[in-house]
């Protein structure tokens, strides 16, 4: 949710909405003196670097720069579930509340259950870099919120996945992926200012399998693939948030000898974050992805918690 502000006029706009929204009795969101920024509308960093929710990008520019100025945002987070560990920890840089860029880094662990093969994959670790860019192309989500207007944005990520024996081997050898390849993806967030209520959808051009850690493409289809992602937050107070998200993922990898052994299923999660400051956010969320390689994993649910911390400049 980051819109930033660039002139003295947009901050006294912004003022007079959130003073109408006081008077009305609802949940306003707390303009900062200083830059004319509201607490919490810079959203937290996703897992892939992008500013957004912590599993989809959302159309907002990462950082407290407003319009004029060069911001600054860093985050690492952690999620961990039944089977598996993800760590991950970026940078991104908000430029005019107009382009951002991102480069994010990903490290993904397999646990010590999985099922038959624990000495060959037990504690693999799989890594993965992503660089990203985004462009605000219309609309303004805080001075738009008494509209139906959105502010929309595009980007694309260009992932690459480190080589080691298991994506050398099997991820590009057996099963025809590559180990690098790029998303694109427009979004459009809209926030309801008076209600403190936010919601984002983006639709994301893809042929990533889980992200992107088993490659892109693969034996079942090499072609891109479009994968709707749903963000809605509520404002419970000016520096706390609730809740959930929803993204699709893709299927393109097929076991030969295992039918499903390699499915994907779609990620969720429900969170809350919190703001102590206008430089810091803090987010707890209960995710599920689904099956994860379940011909690996015995089909259990991968279930657990994520963690994450932003600072921004």
């Amino acid at each position: 949710m980051n819109t930033l502000l660039s002139s003295v006029a947009r901050g006294r706009l912004v003022a007079g909405a959130v003073a109408a929204a006081a008077a009305a009795g609802l949940t306003p969101l707390a303009a900062q003196a200083d830059t004319g920024k509201l607490l919490l509308t810079g959203g937290v960093s996703t897992i892939e670097g992008a500013a957004g929710g912590g599993l989809s990008p959302w159309a907002v520019i990462g950082s407290q720069a407003s319009g004029g100025e060069i911001g600054v945002a860093a985050y690492a987070s952690r999620a961990v579930t039944d089977d598996y560990a993800l760590t991950g920890y970026g940078v991104a840089v908000g430029l005019h509340d107009r382009f951002e860029l991102s480069l994010a880094h990903q490290k993904f662990n397999t646990g010590d259950r999985l099922g038959g093969l624990d000495s060959a994959l037990s504690g693999l670790p799989l890594k993965q870099d992503i660089f990203g860019a985004k462009y605000r192309i219309a609309g303004d989500a805080v001075l738009d919120s008494d509209t139906w207007m959105p502010q929309i944005a595009v980007g694309i990520q260009h992932k690459r996945l480190a080589a080691n024996a298991f994506t050398e081997g099997v991820v590009e050898g057996v099963l025809g992926a590559k180990r690098s390849g790029t998303d694109v993806y427009v979004s459009a967030t809209k926030l309801f200012l008076a209600q403190g209520l936010l919601v984002n959808g983006t639709l994301r051009a893809t042929k990533a399998n889980q992200n992107g850690l088993l490659g892109f493409g693969g034996n079942l289809d090499k072609g891109y693939e479009l994968r709707p992602e749903i963000s809605v937050a509520y404002l419970l107070r000016k520096d706390l948030a609730v809740g959930f998200e929803y993204r699709a993922m893709t299927n393109k990898l097929r076991n030969e000898f295992i039918p499903g052994a390699l499915e994907a299923d779609h990620w969720k999660d429900v969170f809350i974050a919190w703001a102590p400051s206008k430089n810091l956010s803090l987010t707890a969320a209960y995710v599920d992805l689904g099956q994860i390689a379940p011909g690996l994993t015995a089909n259990r649910k991968q279930r657990g918690a994520y963690l994450s911390a932003q600072v921004a400049f």
